[in-house]
């Protein structure tokens, strides 16, 4: 039956179980009285009962000592609940954690939950994939001591946390004055033309490598991906000289291509005339040494019919050298024996071209002339003779 109800409540008490003051008055429920509930309550949940006495002051000591446990509980689970807090971590799948017990290094933890013990324990939590970038521009001194501005950009990654956290102080600050170091060696030892033109990139390579080594040997625990030098430039107070310098550059180098492109046409043209001349040497070796092997066997094989009729070979070897020479000239003066001054001149060119005019028209009436062959042998024999002897 409800406190409430008509006739339920006959002993007038509220409903934190305290009666009523003044009967049937109605009024507000007592404050302290519920706080006092509440407290025993949480005595008795941690422990701290409450504790009866024959007399009121006993109950009341009692009561005191167990809200006092109580708040310490309190207190205790509420520091646990922070201390569990910040023990417990989650490391993601990019990062990495390195945990100290006592200032010493105790372990390295890969992705998962973990859990580690402070104050005892320390840990530091870095992302070992993702990389990083730091940028770097200043004025170098050249090899030829001119002075450049060189912009650089340095990408890296940790890919050594326990180095990373435990060697050096501020390994990123080391690695700003490691970057600066490489960079004016590298600048120092090139010439002002490769800075500022085709040399970029073997000099970020070698920066890149240097870099590389200065951390190795601070053993920071990172690496260095990639090194860029971005495109150089003269100070500002000497740039129209610079550029003055770039454009006779450019010049020098169109002047070179255009002699090049000529060098390229002319030279495989003097090449294949030089070849020419080569092939028709070699063509008129073959020929005069065919030709001379010839002679050579035409000669042994007249050896061998003079050796068989000398006096017919000896006339017919005669009057073949007299017809090859006089072929070749249109005079010749005939003298006399010794003591005549007899001169007897034979136009050869007359001559010829008679006999041809001659031989043509008796071409042409050969079909009906009949000419005894013996009568021609005999004028024929009789005609050489007769130019024997004249010609001796």
């Amino acid at each position: 039956m409800a406190w409430n109800e008509p006739g339920g409540n006959s002993n007038n008490q509220d409903p934190w179980g305290g009666k009523r003051k003044g009967g049937d008055r109605k009024g507000p429920p007592d404050l302290d009285e519920a706080f006092r509930k509440l407290q025993e309550s949480l005595n008795g949940l941690f422990g701290g009962g409450k504790k009866r006495s024959g007399d009121g002051g006993g109950s009341g000591g009692g009561s005191s000592k167990g809200g006092g446990f109580g708040l310490l509980g309190i207190g205790l689970v509420v520091l646990l609940a922070i201390w569990l807090y910040n023990a417990i971590y989650v490391v993601d799948e990019q990062e990495q954690a390195v945990v100290l017990r006592f200032g010493k290094y105790y372990e390295t933890v890969g992705s998962g939950l973990n859990i580690y013990f402070p104050p005892f324990d320390r840990k530091y939590l870095e992302n070992v994939t993702r990389e990083r970038a730091y940028s770097k521009q200043g004025q170098m001194l050249t090899e030829d001591e001119n002075i450049v501005e060189v912009p650089l950009t340095v990408q890296y990654k940790i890919t050594n946390l326990q180095d990373f956290v435990l060697n050096v102080d501020q390994p990123e600050v080391s690695l700003q004055h490691a970057t600066e170091s490489a960079l004016r060696h590298v600048v120092g030892s090139t010439a002002m033309d490769q800075v500022l033109t085709e040399g970029r990139e073997l000099m970020a390579s070698e920066i890149k490598e240097r870099l590389q080594r200065f951390l190795d040997t601070y053993r920071t625990g990172i690496t260095v991906t990639q090194v860029n030098v971005q495109s150089a430039a003269a100070p500002r107070e000497v740039q129209e000289a610079f550029d003055d310098v770039i454009r006779a550059r450019e010049d020098e180098q169109r002047a070179r291509n255009q002699a090049e492109t000529y060098a390229n046409g002319v030279i495989p043209e003097a090449r294949g005339q030089a070849q020419r001349i080569v092939e028709d040497a070699n063509g008129y070796r073959d020929e005069v040494v065919s030709r001379a092997k010839g002679e050579a066997d035409r000669f042994t094989k007249l050896v061998a019919e003079y050796r068989k009729a000398p006096e017919v070979t000896r006339e017919r070897l005669y009057l073949d050298t007299m017809q090859e020479v006089f072929s070749n000239t249109s005079k010749v003066l005939v003298t006399g024996d010794k003591g005549q001054n007899n001169l007897l001149y034979l136009p050869l060119d007359k001559m010829i071209e008679s006999s041809r005019n001659g031989s043509a028209s008796s071409a042409s009436g050969a079909a009906a002339t009949v000419v005894d062959p013996g009568s021609r042998a005999a004028d024929m024999q009789q005609q050489r003779d007769t130019r024997t002897r004249e010609t001796r």
